[in-house]
């Protein structure tokens, strides 16, 4: 009996072996050196409320009160922006949609139509912009 086809299924035996250890082994290392904190790392604090966090008591809540005052300000023209953004899709979406835009458009200020077009035109250059860089 010929042991050469014996002695390749046992160095690609082997072989295959040393990659499967060294990939556990690999494994097992970064999980057992790297940061423990991770998981328990409380989550990012970003938002503007938690500005005052250092803050005394009196002061993080007077700051806190503020914030949502000017939250409950905003609130409405918030919401009508959301609106005319809703709208101006909607238009855009009409099989004839030049003629609503038009008529969208001519009940708008002139500072709001050339704040629509600016919108338009910016996001006319991002869309022309990824479609060249191949980006969807």
């Amino acid at each position: 009996m010929n042991g050469t086809p014996l002695r390749r299924w046992l160095v690609a035996s082997l072989v295959l072996n040393v990659f499967v250890v060294g990939a556990v082994a690999g494994g097992a290392a970064r999980w057992w050196w790297a940061d423990r904190s991770v998981g328990a790392a409380e989550p990012a604090r970003s938002s503007l409320r938690h500005a005052a966090d250092d803050l005394a008591a009196e002061q993080r809540r007077s700051f806190l009160l503020g914030l949502r005052n000017a939250r409950r300000a905003v609130a409405e023209p918030l919401q009508a922006a959301r609106e005319g953004r809703r709208e101006v899709l909607r238009l855009l979406r009409e099989p004839r949609f030049e003629a609503a835009v038009v008529d969208f458009a001519s009940t708008l200020s002139p500072a709001d139509r050339q704040k629509l077009a600016d919108g338009l035109a910016r996001r006319n250059a991002q869309t022309s912009t990824a479609a060249s860089s191949g980006r969807p």
